[in-house]
């Protein structure tokens, strides 16, 4: 009997040591949580401190985008321009240089359009988050998108010699490239763009202002793109822009690249 009761008592704290250990949380596991935490915080603070605003040039790390001109004149001959030295590297500088000063003004919007076309041709999914970033749509984004994804990316039916692949897309919008020059654009690079003589024009929620990006990859050099402001909003988008995406001249010569 003193056995039995024994044998009972143990079984009685066998079991409540086991309640004790599965209930008590993990001192490990929470200071896991809490580091990974610490270190997406940090993350995004490093990455929105490394872009610096000076008057018209934000820089991030290394790279420098300065702003310029006005739209004061329609036509042909560009008024305002973009110039930077590197396209963004990654969709972080893209967001920061967007929010921190690109994104605040017509000029700087539409210079961005370039810049997503190269990322998308780098890596796609990078690309796509750059154009929901810079759009004003979902629509706008997937009609861009249905095009790139052919225009860029060889295929079965479209291996990388097929002259409708051109992988050049994004440099034909840079101020010195040609066919001719193999695509070889000025460098700092830019982007130059004059006013539409359509103005700027009144839409649900804001104003949609109609330029042109100057570039001669195309027989037409003016290439349309219309930006839309929201109501209250102190950012620019990107609210069609189909002829930056259109089959420009093919290449005589082999490309170089952007950097």
């Amino acid at each position: 009997m003193r056995n039995a009761r024994k044998a009972s008592g143990l079984l009685l704290l066998a079991t409540s040591i086991v309640f004790i250990c599965c209930n008590t949380p993990s001192k490990g596991s929470s200071q896991t949580e809490e580091v990974t935490a610490e270190s997406s915080g940090t993350a995004m603070q490093e990455s929105a401190t490394q872009a610096k605003v000076d008057g018209n040039t934000i820089t991030y790390g290394q790279h420098t985008y300065t702003v310029s001109g006005e739209f004061n004149r329609p036509g042909k001959i560009p008024t305002a321009f973009v110039t930077f030295t590197n396209f963004p590297a990654d969709y972080d500088e893209f967001e920061a240089v967007y929010n921190g000063l690109l994104g605040k003004s017509i000029q700087g919007t539409a210079a961005m359009i370039p810049m997503a076309i190269e990322l998308y041709a780098r890596d796609a999914e990078v690309g796509e988050r750059c154009f929901n970033l810079l759009c004003n749509s979902s629509a706008t984004v997937s009609g861009i998108i249905r095009i790139l994804k052919t225009k860029l990316v060889p295929s079965k039916q479209a291996p990388a010699n097929d002259p409708y692949i051109q992988r050049y897309m994004a440099a034909a919008l840079l101020k010195g490239a040609k066919a001719d020059n193999a695509y070889s654009p000025a460098k700092p690079y830019t982007v130059e763009m004059a006013a539409s003589p359509n103005g700027v024009h009144q839409v649900m929620n804001g104003e949609v202002t109609y330029i042109y990006i100057i570039a001669q990859g195309w027989d037409t050099v003016q290439r349309g793109v219309e930006i839309f402001q929201e109501e209250g909003s102190t950012l620019y988008k990107v609210y069609n822009c189909p002829s930056c995406y259109t089959q420009c001249k093919n290449i005589k010569g082999k490309w170089a690249g952007l950097e």
